[in-house]
């Protein structure tokens, strides 16, 4: 017996906005009642319950159209352990750009915990003076705004 979007939703777990987004992407199908209303076959709660998983897992909806036939069919492709192995690489550097820019915010973190005139302008003498390094003056580095003409 079909299903309405809203009976799939609440079973399912999801919005009926995530059904029609899901639709869109081409994951999930429906008909339509003669006054227009979407309506679903009992498998489709399922179907959505594996999308989701599929989703919590960090795949892309492209990527999950392209697994969902090897899933129907229970049989995968070489093609598919490849899609997933580059679906886990992409998540992997996601990942490490995530923790590098974790550990850039807590740097930032202990400097504003611990100011030093390095790092706060306030804390130099006098107040809002370019910053020099130790070195600069040795490297040859001409602060900004200065003349290198002689």
């Amino acid at each position: 017996m079909p299903v309405r979007i809203g009976e799939v939703a609440r079973q399912a777990g999801v919005s009926a906005r995530a059904l029609r987004y899901y639709e869109e992407q081409g994951l999930l199908s429906s008909e339509r009642t003669d006054s227009g209303q979407r309506i679903y076959p009992p498998s489709a709660v399922e179907r959505v319950r594996l999308i989701q998983q599929l989703f919590t897992a960090g795949l892309p909806s492209r990527t999950i159209v392209r697994l969902m036939p090897c899933i129907e069919a229970g049989q995968a492709s070489p093609d598919v352990f490849e899609l997933m192995a580059q679906e886990r690489e992409r998540i992997t550097t996601a990942m490490a750009e995530l923790a590098a820019a974790r550990d850039a915010l807590d740097r930032l973190i202990e400097i504003a915990n611990h100011p030093t005139p390095e790092h706060c302008p306030a804390l130099r003498d006098p107040a809002w003076a370019p910053y020099r390094a130790p070195d600069e003056s040795a490297a040859g580095v001409v602060p900004v705004g200065a003349s290198t003409a002689a």
